[in-house]
């Protein structure tokens, strides 16, 4: 997962991505309000952990940007030497999903994230097979079915495909899905990924007509929309 860190000691920061990173997520430290902000408008995130106070924007500064510009299941963890039982409850009623005091303790930074991203992303699973209205994915042996018919696709086309139901509805920047698709590999053309994404709309037939529809945001990346009647 990439998570957002927001803190202006480079120590907490640098502790937070170390955490994050041994258990297996990409982590983006930020040490000003303003600079996350601008990174928000372009890129994708899974998880944002904000501290409460920072320079130039505060942590709920940020945290109404996000609830009121992002997608509304994004986690949000406040995290802060704020520890009165107020400021525990107006973090909370601001928009966060969670809330930790410092000092942070490697243990249960690892499990609140976990948890926060279990109940955000219920579909990131290592299931047999996942099934999304008529699709059906079995990411063990790359076989994908439409109406128990089998789609023959690619690898990289299967990922894709899964990484977009994955996340239906939510846009996702160009960066994320390099890094989810092509594991950071920032040496493909740009018009790679765009070939791809054009075979799995056509291979899957992810038109309007047939409840889907696979389109390009603009000067971010790609969404995947369910049309309902």
């Amino acid at each position: 997962m990439r998570i957002a860190v927001l803190d202006d000691d480079h120590s907490q920061t640098d502790l937070v991505c170390q955490v994050l990173k041994s258990a297996g997520h990409t982590c983006y430290p930020f040490q000003s309000g303003k600079e996350m902000l601008n990174q928000l408008r372009r890129e994708s995130f899974d998880l944002l952990i904000i501290d409460w106070q920072v320079p130039d924007l505060s942590g709920p500064e940020v945290l109404q940007w996000a609830r009121e510009k992002l997608s509304a299941n994004l986690p949000v963890l406040f995290m802060t030497s704020r520890s009165g039982e107020d400021d525990i409850v107006a973090g909370l009623a601001a928009g966060a999903d969670d809330y930790m005091i410092k000092p942070i303790r490697r243990g249960e930074l690892t499990a609140r994230v976990q948890a926060l991203l279990r109940r955000a992303y219920p579909n990131q699973t290592s299931a047999e097979q996942i099934q999304f209205s008529q699709f059906v994915f079995e990411p063990r042996t790359g076989r994908l079915t439409a109406n128990g018919q089998a789609i023959e696709v690619t690898q990289k086309e299967f990922d894709l495909a899964l990484l977009f139901f994955r996340n239906l509805g939510r846009p996702l920047s160009r960066a994320y899905i390099l890094e989810a698709v092509w594991s950071r590999d920032v040496d493909i053309p740009s018009r790679t990924m765009d070939t791809h994404v054009s075979r799995v709309r056509s291979k899957l037939q992810l038109r309007p007509e047939n409840g889907f529809r696979l389109a390009p945001v603009y000067s971010y990346g790609y969404r995947l929309e369910q049309i309902t009647e």
